[in-house]
């Protein structure tokens, strides 16, 4: 095979490979059940920190404190917390707001996971399971909320964020947050009842809420949607992120990663074999022509 036999084949071998995990997505049933979904009231929200201890109750994390001066600094999600609610000086005075996974309509960590080990279930939430991993990471570069925690420092590490309390959805319950709610700020139901809701309160109540609802267009959409009295920029949310789903931008890309690693070697190796050749056919060539010139004899001519 010469050079040019040779890259036009790889290509073609690198564009097929890459293209198979889209078709087999596209190909793939469609959800049999509607996405459940939860409805944050920001404006309701009082900061007591319930949702953070029934979210740690219901997946023996440790228990976090409840004393109010956590409120003094912004707090991130972490491996053994897989929610929090920070404080936020806004316009409107202090709101608290509550964050964790959005559990994506489209899922770019799900999108990205080889071994789909981050999955999006047909009920909504996105899950981790932990023999499918393979410890890539990709879940969490892909994330554009940056979710998905990694235990670095575990011997057995995992991937943990929150999982909307699958076991319970399955089972027709309330995910624990949601039950553990005094005041209504998180309503759960089929995610078309809680676009419903948001829009009612948004019409109803114009000088209460701002004229937009996070979540519902966000990233294609997300499983969790925000009302607020203020902009949410404010509140620490991303306003840059579009209206098209992550994997519709990225999963091409995120696909062909691994298929680089894998041709690349079999690239160089191919072209140094090549050139190897082409070197070896030249020294010969002269050779062959400083010995005609020594013995007097043209090239090819025999004794």
């Amino acid at each position: 095979m010469d050079r040019r036999n040779f890259i036009k084949n790889l290509c073609v071998a690198g564009v097929t490979s890459a293209a198979l995990p889209s078709l087999a997505e596209a190909s793939g049933k469609p959800a049999e059940t509607e996405f459940m979904s939860v409805l944050v009231d920001t404006t309701r929200c009082i900061g007591c920190r319930n949702c953070e201890v029934a979210c740690a109750t219901q997946n023996d994390l440790p228990i976090p404190k409840t004393t109010r001066d956590v409120f003094k600094e912004e707090r991130d999600m972490t491996t053994d917390q897989w929610t929090v609610v920070n404080k936020y000086d806004t316009d409107a005075g202090e709101v608290f707001v509550k964050k964790q996974c959005m559990h994506c309509n489209q899922a770019a960590c799900s999108t990205a996971c080889l071994t789909q080990a981050m999955y999006k279930t047909e009920e909504g939430p996105v899950i981790w399971r932990e023999g499918k991993c393979m410890g890539c990471r990709f879940c969490m570069v892909s994330c554009p909320f940056v979710v998905p925690r990694f235990e670095y420092y575990s011997a057995n590490p995992k991937i943990q964020k929150c999982i909307l309390c699958y076991d319970r959805v399955i089972e027709g319950e309330k995910p624990a947050c949601v039950d553990a709610c005094p005041v209504d700020a998180l309503e759960f139901g089929f995610r078309r009842d809680m676009e419903r809701v948001a829009q009612n309160r948004t019409f109803e109540y114009p000088g209460q809420y701002i004229d937009h609802i996070y979540g519902q267009e966000e990233v294609g959409g997300t499983g969790w949607m925000y009302l607020s009295g203020v902009p949410f920029d404010q509140l620490g949310f991303r306003t840059d992120l579009g209206r098209e789903s992550v994997p519709a931008l990225t999963q091409n890309f995120l696909y062909s990663v691994p298929v680089v690693f894998l041709l690349w070697p079999a690239f160089l190796n191919g072209m140094r074999y090549i050139k190897t050749n082409e070197d070896d056919e030249h020294t010969d060539k002269t050779h062959n022509d400083v010995a005609s010139v020594e013995t007097g004899r043209g090239p090819g001519e025999e004794s």
